[in-house]
């Protein structure tokens, strides 16, 4: 049960006063108000935090856009050239398109499944330490080519 439920229901049940509840459970008194109407008008549930996300994202990228960076994805990869952000992006303002930014189009594809993860480091569970348990157990050896006056190849072992 979450705190805001809690507290409107102490003053619900007339357990605590408005400025009682606000001050225990560390609300406003105009917040609690507002928890109540809310009760008032759609019950318990109504009292549960709301999201603050905005209904709608004029600036988001429509789905037909997204349909085409995915399709010219495949397409270039099946003809064996570049599908790369950059590349989608050029082919989508040769079509006409606003191309959305190439971190965009890359979580798009992201999104679809079509990027393969190829890590930069190795794991660092790959990592073997350079050491011996035993003295003399571990050699290390070194050469070095190098051409003589008679043009004859000589490897340095250190």
């Amino acid at each position: 049960m979450s705190k805001a439920r809690v507290a409107m229901l102490k003053v619900v049940t007339a357990e605590l006063s408005v400025t009682a509840a606000a001050a225990e459970y560390g609300y406003s008194r105009q917040h609690l108000h507002r928890l109540l109407a809310r009760y008032r008008d759609g019950g318990l549930d109504a009292v549960e935090p709301r999201s603050h996300r905005p209904h709608s994202n004029p600036s988001a990228t429509t789905q037909a856009v997204r349909e085409r960076i995915v399709e010219l994805r495949l397409q270039l990869s099946k003809d064996g050239l570049d599908a790369g952000p950059l590349t989608i992006a050029w082919h989508l303002e040769q079509e006409g398109h606003r191309p959305p930014a190439a971190s965009t189009i890359r979580r798009i594809l992201h999104a679809a499944g079509l990027v393969v993860a190829e890590p930069r480091k190795r794991p660092r569970s790959s990592y073997r330490r350079f050491a011996a348990a035993q003295p003399n157990e571990c050699w290390q050896s070194d050469f070095t080519h190098w051409t003589l006056a008679d043009r004859t190849d000589v490897e340095i072992l250190n």
